[in-house]
C-alpha cells in the first residue's frame, strides 16, 4: 500500500473516529463473490428492482444475483466494455471502449440486440429520464452521444472539451454534468439544447473522475485528486469539500442515508456523509482492496460494492497504474471478485 499523504492520515484518523459511533456504526466487509478470471475491469452498476450487479470486464459484462451473490449470467461481445446503464423497465446499454459503440442488450436473454456508433472511447454512460434517452460519454472523443432509450437512435451529439468522464443529470433543473478530467471542472448541458451552457471549476479537488448526484437537494458530488468536493447545481458553487483516499475513479451516493462513497486503488474507500445541503464530513475510510478503484452503492440495502484481484505478495507494496485495474504486477490467475461492504 502507498504511504499516504499528511492530510489523508489525518482524514483516516478523524473518520475512524466518527465511523465508531453508535449512531453511524462502521462498514465492514460482508461477503466476497467469486467472478473468476483476471484482466481489466471497470464500472459496476446496481440495478435494485431486478435485484443485480452488473460490472464490466474486458470483453464482457458479468451479472450477479444480489439475492444470490452469485454469477447468474454474462454479456458478452462488449469489446473494451465501461460503463453499463438500465433503463427502467427496459434494456441494458454498454460503452464498448475498443469499439466505439454502444451494445443494446435485452436484460432477459443478455443477448446484444444491435449496437450503436458513439464517439472515440466511450467510457461512461447513464440513463436520462426526463427525455427517457441514455447518453455516453465518449472519454477521448471529447463528446456525448444522446440515444432514444426506446428506439436505439441517436438523437443528438454533445460537443464536449477535454478528456470526458462521468456525467449525472437533475431532471428537475433540466441539467446534465459532466466531469472534463484534463480542465478541472464540469461541463453543464442543457437537456432541451443538448449544447453546454456553463463550465465549473471543481477546486479544491482537480482531475474529476467519480461524480454523483442528490436532485433532491440539487447537490452534485466529485472525487478528484485529494478532496470530494460539493457543489449547487443551480450556482456551481463550492459549497463544501473533505479530504479523500488517493488515486480515486467513483463516487456514489445513498439517497436514503446521505452517505457518500470515494473509492481509491490505494485500497481505500473514504466515506462522507452529507449533513446539509452546505456541509460534508467525513465518516469512515474503509480498507478495502489494492485496485479497488470503481464501486456501487445498492440503494435499498445500503450495501457498497467493490471489484478486485488478488495479488502476489511481492508486489503488495506497488500501486498500479491508472487505468481501473490496468497497470502494475500481473494480478493472480481467476482472482476476480467482488468485496461487498455494510453496517452491520
Amino acid at each position: 500500500m502507498r504511504r499516504c499523504s499528511v492530510l489523508w492520515c489525518v482524514a483516516g484518523i478523524i473518520s475512524m473516529g466518527i465511523g465508531a459511533s453508535a449512531a453511524n456504526p462502521p462498514f465492514t466487509k460482508l461477503a466476497e463473490i467469486k467472478i473468476g478470471g483476471a484482466g481489466t475491469f471497470d464500472y459496476l452498476t446496481v440495478d435494485p428492482a431486478a435485484k443485480r450487479l452488473y460490472l464490466s470486464h474486458g470483453t464482457e459484462v458479468v451479472v450477479v444475483d444480489l439475492a444470490t451473490n452469485s454469477v447468474v449470467g454474462r454479456i458478452a461481445d462488449t469489446p473494451g466494455v465501461h460503463g453499463i446503464a438500465v433503463v427502467p423497465g427496459g434494456r441494458i446499454f454498454t460503452t464498448n471502449g475498443r469499439e466505439n459503440k454502444v451494445s443494446i442488450v435485452d436484460p432477459k436473454t443478455l443477448a446484444t440486440l444491435s449496437k450503436v456508433e458513439a464517439g472515440a472511447n466511450p467510457d461512461a454512460i447513464m440513463y436520462e429520464p426526463k427525455e427517457k434517452t441514455v447518453w455516453a460519454f465518449n472519454h477521448s472523443g471529447g463528446s456525448a452521444t444522446v440515444i432514444d432509450a426506446a428506439t436505439g437512435k441517436v438523437t443528438a451529439t454533445v460537443k464536449l472539451e477535454g478528456a470526458v468522464e462521468t456525467g449525472q443529470t437533475d431532471p428537475g433543473l433540466g441539467k446534465v454534468f459532466v466531469n472534463i478530467e484534463d480542465n478541472d471542472v464540469i461541463d453543464v448541458v442543457d437537456i432541451a439544447s443538448h449544447s453546454v451552457s456553463a463550465r465549473w471549476p471543481i477546486s479544491p479537488a482537480d482531475g474529476g473522475t467519480g461524480m454523483a448526484i442528490d436532485p433532491a437537494t440539487h447537490r452534485i458530488f466529485v472525487g478528484g485528486g485529494k478532496f470530494l468536493v460539493m457543489l449547487d447545481g443551480q450556482t456551481g458553487k463550492v459549497v463544501s469539500n473533505v479530504p479523500i483516499c488517493e488515486d480515486t475513479d467513483a463516487t456514489s451516493f445513498d439517497p436514503g442515508t446521505k452517505n457518500i462513497f470515494v473509492s481509491c486503488s490505494d485500497g481505500h474507500i473514504t466515506v462522507a456523509h452529507m449533513d446539509s445541503p452546505s456541509k460534508l464530513s467525513l465518516v469512515q475510510t474503509i480498507d478495502t482492496a489494492r485496485g479497488a478503484r470503481t464501486n456501487a452503492v445498492d440503494p435499498t440495502t445500503h450495501r457498497v460494492y467493490v471489484a478486485a484481484q488478488d495479488y502476489p505478495a511481492a508486489g503488495a507494496a506497488a500501486a498500479p497504474a491508472r487505468g481501473r485495474g490496468r497497470g502494475g504486477p500481473a494480478a493472480i490467475p481467476d482472482s476476480l471478485h467482488i468485496n461487498v461492504y455494510g453496517q452491520k
